[in-house]
């Protein structure tokens, strides 16, 4: 195995040979004989350990296993003790998700202190085929089917060609001890009921079930890799990003097919999963919306309309007579001027003396109305916004220029005609939005 090993370090992790990594080290097998593996071939290296306070007097022999391990080989050794109980109270999150999110915050924070930039974890084949089978189970695209990747920018699996058999192998060859996780047994765990109860039964039925699945695995993932170069051509051609929304038509979205399927390539990365929702947004009334936990996707007439989700900015601000210039909600520069010189919708001129300070920048709010600049009498809010085809998002994020309770300018679309610049107005304040 170990020359194996060599090999595939040479072939598909030369910066491994070259650069310092930290290696998560459980203590258990795999990561032992990853640690040997790598020490093996003459690799600069340091090991990370958390202890995670579950298994009393058992997590701290683990702790003290690695750290004689570290003396030994005479590695550096990061070592940090999570409340893992108290996390996944507070984040209601399982325990298995609780110590996923603990350790890899922990393991970004050490390479940001060390300078490191690759962690090396120690993730083999048996591993990839419960990932498979658990994101089966539980529904998935085909991206949740094409296993645990080797390498991404910050991480590297060098052990996932190989099985769990060789792995234990090579540790009795080499004579090398590990520490057992009597919680590694339990098969409430769905990773464990599937390792210890399903997958014996898989490579019974067919001895060469391993191999015909990592081949398997393997077309899978290049027909996914197609797919998402085909899915990135699509949304570049239809989605149409302005500022922080994304505008797609409706009308291309619905001459794609088989449309599920589309739907999922294009909206999945967002964290939409009802694709039935989704295809009956197409046909909603305007002002239906669909969220996932990080977007919301909207329909506004003949589009829908992609967005962060984000907490909506319903306070007021002030601004007092004198200042000069605000950072929030927007950014306007306010200055005194002689005359009007520069000038468009992001500019607003007004007469001073027609101004009641402190103004206020606000979001609109029910019956609002203005009188807009160039026309006779007034204009609901709402009716203005419609005229000029302004989408539900943009009215959401659209802030009011107002003194006392009249609206002085929809910011950064039109002024108020009761606050315009006359001929004989001698003092005149300039509000330019910066963009």
């Amino acid at each position: 195995m170990l020359q194996a090993f060599k090999i595939h370090i040479e072939t598909k992790f030369p910066e491994l040979l070259k650069t310092r990594f930290l290696l998560a080290c459980s203590g258990g097998i795999d990561s032992m004989v990853l640690t040997d593996l790598c020490a093996k071939c003459g690799m600069d290296f340091a090991l990370v350990h958390c202890n995670f306070q579950l298994r009393g007097a058992d997590s701290d022999a683990d702790e003290k296993f690695v750290g004689d391990a570290a003396n030994t080989l005479n590695l550096k050794y990061y070592v940090t003790h999570f409340d893992t109980i108290n996390y996944t109270k507070k984040h209601k999150v399982s325990m298995q998700m609780a110590a996923r999110e603990l350790r890899y915050a922990w393991f970004a924070e050490i390479m940001r202190q060390s300078g490191i930039k690759l962690l090396v974890t120690a993730h083999h084949a048996d591993d990839n085929l419960e990932t498979f089978l658990i994101n089966l189970s539980r529904g998935t695209g085909i991206k949740g089917l094409t296993g645990i990747p080797e390498k991404t920018d910050s991480i590297a699996r060098p052990l996932l060609p190989f099985s769990r058999e060789q792995i234990a192998e090579y540790a009795h060859d080499e004579k090398i001890e590990w520490r057992e996780d009597s919680s590694n047994l339990d098969i409430k765990y769905l990773r464990n009921n599937i390792r210890h109860r399903i997958l014996p039964l898989l490579k019974a039925l067919n001895p060469k079930f391993s191999a015909n699945f990592r081949d398997s695995q393997n077309y899978l993932s290049q027909t996914a890799t197609i797919a998402d170069n085909h899915i990135g051509r699509v949304r570049a051609a239809i989605f149409e990003k302005k500022g922080k929304v994304i505008k797609i038509p409706i009308a291309e979205l619905t001459g794609l097919g088989p449309l599920q399927g589309y739907l999922y390539g294009l909206f999945n990365s967002y964290g939409f999963t009802e694709w039935d929702d989704v295809e009956n947004l197409l046909t909603a009334m305007t002002g239906k919306e669909l969220r996932s936990k990080t977007h919301r996707l909207v329909k506004n007439r003949n589009f829908l309309l992609l967005t962060k989700i984000k907490s909506r900015d319903s306070r007021t601000y002030q601004i007092q007579e004198g200042q000069t210039e605000i950072e929030k909600p927007v950014k306007i520069s306010i200055t005194e001027v002689a005359g009007i010189e520069e000038t468009g919708p992001h500019i607003l001129y007004v007469a001073k003396n027609a101004l009641k300070y402190p103004l206020t920048l606000r979001k609109r709010e029910k019956g609002d109305y203005f009188c807009p600049f160039g026309m006779e009498g007034t204009k609901k809010l709402s009716k203005f916004f419609k005229d000029e085809k302004i989408d539900l998002i943009a009215k959401e994020n659209q802030w009011l220029l107002c003194s006392e309770k009249a609206i002085v300018w929809v910011v950064g679309k039109r002024a108020d005609e009761r606050f315009k610049v006359l001929e004989n107005t001698e003092e005149i304040v300039r509000f330019k939005l910066k963009l």
